[in-house]
């Protein structure tokens, strides 16, 4: 057997995404080496399409870290959205009730500029790898091995290994059952999304309910847009033709006063809706971030932006440690990511079943979400709960 190259680093991170890159930038502000890994390509990655609203804090993580100040000249700043419902639509302006906004950015934008940033630094940052696994945890030597995109065997060792390899987390299997316990929750919605090319329909995004089911109308760009609908989450995209999609999402919004603008439609794709947490996000010398410790419902936009307030609270205690030489200070990084993770689960699950009609709705079901979201609206207190939890609350 060919003995793998030997790699020496302090972190040693499985995952090249949002996640794993932005630790890795936040590091190496730190003065601490890393080395990421991913067995995606970067291709792969650049052209994997994610929504992207990100909350105030994550557009000031991007800029004030230096990652890149393209958030703020191409990105969209969105100072509220509309709730639709009951024939009529109301703006929940963000900015007057909370002073913030959040930046309509998508994250394959957030995912080239990290990567740019890193390679402009010259950062040992490794696409494209095979067979990796991780070794070793509960010691304080643990290491990764896998195969690098030229063919080669290659081991990592390293203080800590950071697991932010996504929902499909290959590290968070590491952890033994008897030390974790997993939180899940399948919701019987799901979304029929597509991408058109088309003129933006509204300024802002509209979250929109009706008898018919949800429909929220979303922005890329000034020329392509993103839309979903509800429907069953074994839904047959092959069912559903450009003029039948068009169809139900103009009945869907025109029962509260709008009309979209259509387009080609480029891409379609059923989005399922789940809820997932993993305690703790630390096993040994392994830590968890991002999906691969916790995932949410889309409604809320809370996904991406969770990731990146993991790693903002991760590089802290992993500094700590690593210039104390003390793992107990990587105690906290648990409560104090959870804390935000399960506020954001609760406030997903709020909106999602706001807005959302269960296929068991009785007209009693349906009036009770209107009349919610009329208290929502009608009241300054229920708009800034809203307004809080979309921008995002602080980084604690």
């Amino acid at each position: 057997m060919t003995r793998p190259q030997i790699t020496t680093t302090q972190v040693g991170i499985v995952g090249g995404g949002p996640a794993g890159l932005m630790l890795s930038h936040l590091l190496a502000l730190q003065g601490i080496d890393s080395v990421v890994v991913d067995n995606r390509t970067r291709w792969d990655i650049e052209h994997t399409v994610r929504a992207g609203i990100l909350e105030r804090d994550s557009v000031r993580l991007l800029v004030d870290a230096g990652v890149s100040d393209r958030v703020l000249h191409e990105g969209d700043e969105h100072d509220g959205i509309e709730l639709a419902f009951g024939g009529a639509s109301h703006r929940v302006d963000f900015k007057e009730l909370t002073g913030a906004s959040v930046w309509l950015y998508p994250q394959t934008s957030v995912f080239m500029d990290l990567a740019d940033a890193r390679a402009a630094a010259g950062a040992d940052v490794r696409f494209g790898v095979t067979d990796s696994s991780v070794h070793d945890l509960t010691t304080d030597a643990p290491s990764i091995r896998f195969v690098d995109a030229d063919g080669t065997a290659q081991e990592v060792r390293c203080r800590y290994v950071i697991g932010a390899d996504g929902s499909r987390s290959m590290c968070r299997n590491e952890i033994p059952e008897t030390a974790r316990r997993q939180f899940f929750r399948e919701y019987p919605y799901a979304w029929f999304g597509i991408i058109c090319e088309a003129p933006k329909s509204a300024p802002e995004l509209i979250y929109s309910h009706s008898d018919r089911g949800f429909a929220l109308i979303s922005q890329r760009t000034e020329t392509i847009q993103r839309m979903y609908f509800q429907c069953d989450p074994e839904e047959d995209i092959d069912a559903w033709s450009d003029d039948r999609i068009w169809a139900e999402l103009q009945a869907r919004v025109a029962l509260n006063g709008h009309t979209l603008k259509q387009g080609p439609i480029t891409e379609k794709a059923v989005l399922r809706f789940r809820s997932f947490i993993n305690e703790p996000m630390r096993h040994g010398s392994l830590l968890l971030a991002g999906d691969a410790a916790h995932t949410v419902p889309p409604t809320g936009a809370k996904g991406l932006n969770l990731a990146l307030a993991d790693v903002r609270v991760l590089a802290e205690v992993l500094e700590r440690a690593l210039r104390t030489g003390d793992d107990e200070v990587l105690e906290e990084y648990t409560d104090r990511a959870l804390d935000r993770v399960w506020r954001s689960q609760h406030f997903s699950y709020w909106m999602t079943s706001m807005l959302h009609r269960h296929r068991d709705a009785t007209d009693f079901d349906i009036q009770r979400q209107v009349a919610e979201l009329r208290s929502v609206v009608g009241s300054r207190a229920g708009s800034t709960y809203l307004a809080e939890g979309y921008t995002g609350w602080p980084v604690g």
